[in-house]
């Protein structure tokens, strides 16, 4: 593959991450080689231990998990903003790595739940649109979440929206595991 595009798995419905995770799979399977990034998610998730185990995957991995942005004290608003700016750096030196004694450490990188830490500031929105116009050329990149940044969409090759017609939340049913995390 010579030229990497860029794909968008938006919307309010389920199965964004799933669809993600499907194309980094199918890509590890091909050969390529993906790196796989979460913000602002449990590190408990299922779809975790089974990205560990394939070969050609990478998971960034975080110290820790802090639950809904939104509903976080200042304090731990604040050590989040932290942690993710240390892994958006993390983030820029593995998908971009010059220095690599091979000339692509990563063909894909998939950054799931993407638009949530870049509509919360916690990705500068500057850097991340750098990137994404001068990504380097053989890189394929995913995001994932909802409400994307039209600056975003006009960069994007792909974009899917994935539309709620019916989810068991709105019966009051929680998260079920294996399901939904």
């Amino acid at each position: 593959m010579s030229r990497g595009l860029i794909h968008i798995y938006c919307g309010d419905g389920k199965g964004k991450t799933s669809a993600a995770i499907g194309l980094a799979v199918r890509a590890a399977g091909c050969g390529m080689k993906v790196l796989f990034v979460r913000f602002l998610k449990n590190e408990d998730s299922g779809e975790l231990k089974i990205l560990d185990s394939v070969p050609g995957i990478d998971v960034i991995h975080m110290d820790r998990s802090y639950g809904f942005f939104r509903t976080l004290s200042q304090k731990e608003q604040n050590e989040v903003r932290a942690m993710y700016g240390r892994l958006w750096r993390r983030i820029l030196l593995l998908a971009g790595q010059e220095e690599s004694k091979s000339p692509h450490p990563f063909d894909m990188l998939v950054m799931d739940e993407f638009m949530a830490a870049y509509n919360y500031g916690l990705i500068p929105h500057d850097e991340a649109l750098k990137f994404l116009a001068e990504k380097p050329e053989h890189l394929e990149v995913v995001l994932t979440g909802r409400n994307p940044d039209r600056r975003l969409t006009e960069l994007a090759d792909y974009i899917s929206e994935i539309r709620k017609v019916r989810h068991p939340f709105d019966r009051g049913i929680a998260a079920r595991r294996g399901i939904e995390y």
